[in-house]
């Protein structure tokens, strides 16, 4: 056992600030001991003994148990600690990681390639026309605050700021997300792949396509089905893959290549070959239930 010495231990250190209580450790060294074992041997009474007991005992040093003997109930005293090490200087802290954020709007993706039902909505309007792939390359899009499709993929690029000396220990992704259904189905699995840098990362099954309550931060002119999502953390670490803390596959960071000078790529997708193909709805801010984008966190270290 080891302690830091500090006013947190007087309890400790004051049992052991008594010869007599030191003898009484000496002497549970050879064997357990009753109390009356204990007075005859120290020369003291029973009652000065039991004090120096309940110090021990309290102290976590020793501990007793309550035994039928020949004149009625007994206290046997036996130790309980082998060893303490007494730590005088506290142990450094750990070092904070290396770690930065960035915030990516859900318009601006680098790449997709989209099957309707699709759509583009900004805080205002609708985006070019429903069910039309076309306006995914509308200017506009950056200005999106939800888009949704029933099968393909949207791709966007995370900026990497690593030099060349340093290494990534954790992505950590936080996206409002749902399925995608014609107007809205709560009960509409669908299979969200998430690929880090054209590795495949795992996959999570949404239940549905949200739209029975309104959403906190939808905008009121939309009428349109879908409301709200569901806010998910995908965590990319050495043990694994994670989404909200569970395990989604065993990919860990050492096995997606994060080069210096190249960006990180995020893909989002639902296969046209995925046992529950339901589409995909993304929220950004000002839709859904929580006013945020695409939110990326990555620790580093220097390797």
């Amino acid at each position: 056992m080891k302690i830091l010495v500090s006013t947190r231990q007087m309890m400790l250190l004051e049992a052991l600030a008594s010869e007599s209580r030191v003898r009484m450790i000496e002497l549970l060294d050879k064997r357990p001991m009753n109390v009356k074992e204990l007075a005859n041997a120290l020369g003291f009474s029973s009652a000065v003994v039991t004090k120096h007991v309940q110090k021990l005992e309290d102290a976590g040093i020793i501990r007793t148990e309550s035994l039928t003997g020949t004149r009625g109930r007994q206290k046997v005293c036996h130790l309980r600690l082998d060893s303490i090490t007494l730590q005088f200087r506290a142990p450094a802290a750990p070092p904070v990681p290396n770690r930065y954020t960035t915030s990516i709007p859900i318009g601006q993706y680098s790449d997709y390639r989209i099957m309707p039902t699709c759509g583009l909505a900004s805080r205002s309007k609708i985006i070019g026309m429903i069910d039309d792939p076309r306006y995914f390359a509308d200017p506009e899009r950056m200005k999106a605050s939800l888009l949704w499709f029933g099968s393909g993929y949207v791709e966007y690029r995370i900026p990497n700021y690593l030099l060349s000396n340093q290494r990534t220990r954790s992505v950590s992704i936080s996206l409002e997300l749902c399925s995608e259904a014609p107007g809205f189905n709560e009960n509409w699995p669908s299979d969200i792949h998430f690929h880090l840098n054209e590795v495949f990362i795992g996959h999570w099954t949404c239940p549905g396509d949200f739209g029975r309550n309104r959403g906190v931060h939808t905008p009121d002119w939309w009428e349109y089905g879908t409301q709200h999502g569901l806010l998910k953390s995908i965590q990319l670490q050495p043990e694994g893959t994670f989404i909200d803390g569970v395990r989604m596959s065993d990919v860990s960071i050492r096995d997606v290549p994060i080069r210096y000078g190249e960006d990180i790529r995020l893909r989002l997708s639902v296969p046209e070959t995925a046992k529950n193909c339901g589409g995909l709805s993304l929220f950004g801010r000002h839709f859904g239930n929580y006013d945020q984008d695409i939110e990326v966190a990555i620790t580093y270290e220097d390797s």
